[in-house]
C-alpha cells in the first residue's frame, strides 16, 4: 500500500540519520516548570545542532519545514504566508524555519535544489509538500491534508504556547462549521463514510461549498486507496489498459503517493481511448482530482488545458 500523503514519503530519498540522535540545546522545547506538550513559540529556527527537537515534535504534531535564505524573494513572499496559516492552526502544527546558507547539513539532508522548499515531517519522516512560493489558498490545501494525512498515521496532538494567555499573535482560526468539524473528526477517527456522508450534507446544503468539496475529494481518495496494494494495481492496470476501474485504482494510487502528473497523464491517455459517448466517468474522476490538488497547483492547470483540448 502506499502511503496517503500529499507527496511521496521521502525515505531513501532523505537521510536524516546523522541529524536524528545528536546532542544538542533544545530549540525551541518546554522550559523547566512549563506544562509537556507546550513550546515557547509555533514557528521557531531550526539548526543542524537542533533538529533532533523538531523530529521529536513530529511525533505530536506535524512539523512544517521551510528552507529559505536571506537572498531569496520567493521566501520572503512565501514565509509570512507560512507563519500566518501555522499560527491560525492553534497548535496543530508548527513551522522550523532553516536558514540553507547557515545549516548545510539539513539542506544537504533535504536535497534543497531549489528554495523556497517546504517539507513535512510526521512521526519522523520527511514527506515532501511543495517547491516556490505559492498562493495562501493552496497553502491552505496543502496543510489540510497534511492534518488529514498526519491524524492517519496518529499525530493528532495540539501544542500549547508558553505563556499564551500573554500572546500577541493572531486570533485563533474561527471554528469549522459543524458539518466540516463532524467530517475532520471522523476522518482522525479514520471514518472515511462518515467523512464523506458529512461533506456531502455540506453540499447539499451549499452546492458551492468549495471547501466541502474538496474535502470530499481528498477523503474519498483515502477511502479507495486505504487498503490498496500498489503492485496488484499495477498488474491489474497493465493486463487491461482500457479497463476503466483499474486504470482509476492505480491513478489514485500515484496521487496519494505524490506523483500527481502521473495520475493525470494515466486518466488523460484513459480519456482519450474510448468513444466519446463513454468518457463521462473519466472525466468525472479527472474533475474530482482536479479539485484534491487545488486549483492553483500548476500540475492540474496542465492536465486541465489537455483535458480542454481533448474535448474540443
Amino acid at each position: 500500500m502506499t502511503d496517503p500523503a500529499p507527496g511521496a514519503v521521502m525515505r531513501g530519498a532523505v537521510d536524516l540519520s546523522a541529524l536524528r540522535n545528536r546532542p544538542s540545546a533544545p530549540a525551541a522545547a518546554a522550559e523547566p516548570g512549563e506544562p509537556a506538550g507546550a513550546v515557547s513559540s509555533l514557528v521557531m529556527d531550526v539548526t543542524d545542532a537542533t533538529f533532533p527537537q523538531a523530529l521529536e515534535l513530529s511525533r505530536t504534531v506535524p512539523v512544517v519545514v521551510d528552507l529559505w535564505a536571506e537572498w531569496c524573494g520567493p521566501c520572503k513572499q512565501l514565509s509570512p504566508i507560512l507563519e500566518k496559516v501555522v499560527l491560525e492552526l492553534d497548535g496543530r502544527v508548527v513551522l522550523a524555519k532553516v536558514d540553507v546558507d547557515a545549516n548545510p547539513q539539513l539542506s544537504q539532508a533535504f536535497r534543497a535544489q531549489s528554495i523556497p522548499m517546504v517539507v513535512a515531517l510526521i512521526g519522523g519522516q520527511p514527506v515532501p509538500l511543495f517547491t516556490g512560493a505559492v498562493p495562501e489558498q493552496q497553502v491552505r490545501e496543502v496543510f489540510a491534508q497534511l492534518l488529514q494525512v498526519a491524524a492517519q498515521n496518529g499525530v493528532s496532538g495540539r501544542l500549547d504556547v508558553a505563556g499564551g494567555d500573554d500572546d500577541t499573535s493572531e486570533p485563533a482560526e474561527p471554528a469549522l462549521p459543524p458539518l466540516h468539524a463532524e467530517a475532520y473528526d471522523a476522518i482522525e477517527a479514520g471514518d472515511y463514510p462518515r467523512a464523506i456522508a458529512a461533506y456531502e450534507q455540506a453540499l447539499i446544503e451549499n452546492p458551492r461549498d468549495a471547501e466541502a468539496r474538496a474535502g470530499l475529494g481528498q477523503v474519498s481518495l483515502l477511502a479507495r486507496v486505504q487498503d490498496a496494494d500498489l503492485q496488484a494495481a499495477r498488474t491489474a492496470a497493465a493486463a487491461e489498459p482500457t479497463a476503466i476501474e483499474a486504470q482509476f485504482a492505480v491513478a489514485g494510487l500515484d496521487l496519494a503517493g505524490g506523483h500527481v502528473e502521473d495520475a493525470f497523464g494515466r486518466l488523460l491517455d484513459l480519456f482519450a481511448a474510448p468513444p466519446s459517448d463513454e468518457r463521462g466517468p473519466v472525466r468525472e474522476r479527472l474533475l474530482e482530482l482536479f479539485g484534491v490538488v487545488g486549483d492553483a497547483d500548476p500540475r492540474g492547470v496542465s492536465a486541465r488545458g489537455r483535458l480542454a483540448s481533448l474535448l474540443f
